[in-house]
């Protein structure tokens, strides 16, 4: 039905695979919709660790295909390229080599596993598009982690089939700046379906999301997600669907985890209106 594409121009960390999980699990877990996370990123599974312990997100045994063949998970994406390759797909072919997180609401198709920046630029991402077009036939919503180190025209064409580009940025002048050039330079990012995201945000810096929207002007205020020490040791433990099912119902307003929910049930509620208001035009 929908893809979302999470990216950034900057070359530090932004936040960017923190954020995409954190609300990719609250839309799961709050919304009856069909969810995939790809993971595009080569070499790093800092996405997958938010989910499973480190030493266990490849060593998880077998997943069933459709033809009740056993094959490896570590398999994955290069598992899917090769059923692509023979023409062995159907409308649930990304589903049946992806990991399931919640049972029909969220799945997970794993970051490429070789470690090789060449095999990895000419065997695998060339065939992201053909993947994420096949999983927007089965799933309500693909969430995609979108790689730095993905080659740039392959990229390209990955936000080109995006229905929205959530672009991450951080508190410091110069990614702002440095954001903003993009879009004066490149029609692509003045586009309606643009979110500007701050990962890792401190209300207390001068560059908060009000001074950041008044500095790009623009219309809607900036989303943010807060910086939250328990959030990110969840994310190293693989623990981050529990913390927010933990923290989700949580009232009092003086507890540190509030403000940081009601901010990724903000940018929640911002996806959803999003995609109503782009569906509305087509």
């Amino acid at each position: 039905m929908a893809i979302i594409t999470f990216c950034s121009n900057e070359t530090k960390e932004t936040g960017q695979t923190l954020s995409l999980a954190a609300i990719a699990s609250y839309m799961a877990i709050q919304h009856n919709y069909k969810i995939l996370i790809v993971s595009t990123n080569f070499n790093d599974l800092s996405l997958e660790n938010c989910f499973w312990e480190y030493e266990k997100i490849r060593n998880v045994g077998a997943i069933k295909t459709d033809r009740n063949q056993n094959i490896g998970i570590s398999s994955g994406v290069e598992g899917l390229i090769q059923a692509i390759n023979s023409n062995r797909t159907n409308s649930e072919v990304v589903k049946n080599y992806s990991r399931i997180i919640l049972k029909d609401r969220l799945d997970f198709l794993l970051s490429p596993e070789t470690k090789s920046y060449k095999e990895y630029s000419i065997n695998v991402a060339p065939y992201y598009e053909n993947i994420i077009q096949s999983a927007n036939r089965y799933y309500d919503l693909i969430f995609i982690d979108l790689s730095k180190k993905m080659p740039p025209n392959k990229a390209a064409e990955i936000l080109q089939l995006s229905d929205i580009v959530v672009m991450n940025i951080t508190q410091r002048l110069k990614t702002i700046n440095d954001f903003a050039q993009l879009r004066d330079s490149n029609e692509f990012y003045q586009r309606r379906n643009i979110i500007v995201l701050v990962g890792r945000y401190d209300k207390f810096s001068k560059y908060n999301n009000k001074n950041i929207t008044r500095y790009l002007k623009e219309k809607e205020t900036i989303s943010t997600i807060p910086y939250n020490t328990l959030f990110f040791e969840s994310c190293s433990e693989g623990t981050i669907i529990d913390f927010i099912l933990k923290t989700k119902n949580i009232t009092d307003d003086n507890d540190r985890n509030v403000n940081f929910i009601n901010e990724i049930k903000e940018i929640n509620d911002k996806i959803i209106f999003k995609l109503k208001e782009l569906q509305m035009k087509i």
